[in-house]
């Protein structure tokens, strides 16, 4: 069994071209869910939990975090009730961010498709999606920063979009532009440092005509 049998690439010439994106605060403004997610969880097992302190730091595995919390014992226990929890908790206080359906709008518009690389729990994300009524024509979930890189590559993805300096280091390693969009923790100039080749500073509601410029590509 391979590690992460869903990057399988699903070949389809229909499309011009692929966009990733990235899932939490770059499709989905998805802090007011996790924070309840997280209260829920804090209750459940008499926890204390920062609220605000995770909520200023997604984009790692959820592992991760839990381990600031739970001695390593008890972090697989801690990590199965919050994903058991979160379709309750997490969905259905969590919008779409400013731009992201008109994003994928314009992604079909050029004859292109999108694709949805995410370190979220693949059956969440999903629940995330099919609430806004947003349509990628793939989900990968579970990989994060450089690990996006084996679902990019997969599946032919020249553009990846994300708001983490772990989506960054993701676009670059599968040789994907590496669109930032400043709605996360990180602000234009840290995400520039970082090694984005692209920050939009309005965030999704910039990736359009952004989009159509770069599809263009350079004119006399």
């Amino acid at each position: 069994m391979t590690p992460y049998p869903s990057t399988a690439p699903r070949t389809d010439h229909r499309y011009a071209f692929t966009v990733g994106f990235d899932l939490d605060l770059t499709l989905v403004d998805s802090r007011p869910g996790i924070r309840a997610a997280y209260a829920a969880l804090a209750a459940a097992t008499g926890t204390h939990i920062d609220l605000d302190l995770v909520i200023s730091r997604l984009g790692p595995p959820l592992v991760e975090e839990l381990r600031n919390w739970f001695p390593e014992e008890e972090v697989a226990e801690a990590n199965a009730l919050y994903l058991a929890g979160y379709p309750e908790h997490g969905i259905a206080p969590s919008p779409a961010m400013p731009g992201a359906r008109e994003s994928l709008a314009a992604i079909r518009e050029l004859g292109g498709r999108a694709i949805v690389v995410t370190a979220k729990n693949p059956r969440n994300a999903r629940l995330h999606l099919d609430h806004l009524g947003i349509d990628a024509e793939e989900l990968i979930g579970d990989l994060w920063a450089e690990d996006k890189a084996l679902a990019l590559r997969a599946h032919g993805a020249s553009v990846y979009v994300g708001d983490h300096i772990g989506d960054v280091l993701g676009a670059r390693k599968a040789g994907a532009l590496a669109v930032a969009v400043p709605t996360g923790p990180y602000g234009v100039a840290e995400l520039s440092a970082a090694g984005a080749d692209v920050v939009l500073p309005g965030g999704l509601t910039d990736f359009p005509a952004w989009l159509r410029g770069h599809r263009a590509g350079p004119t006399d």
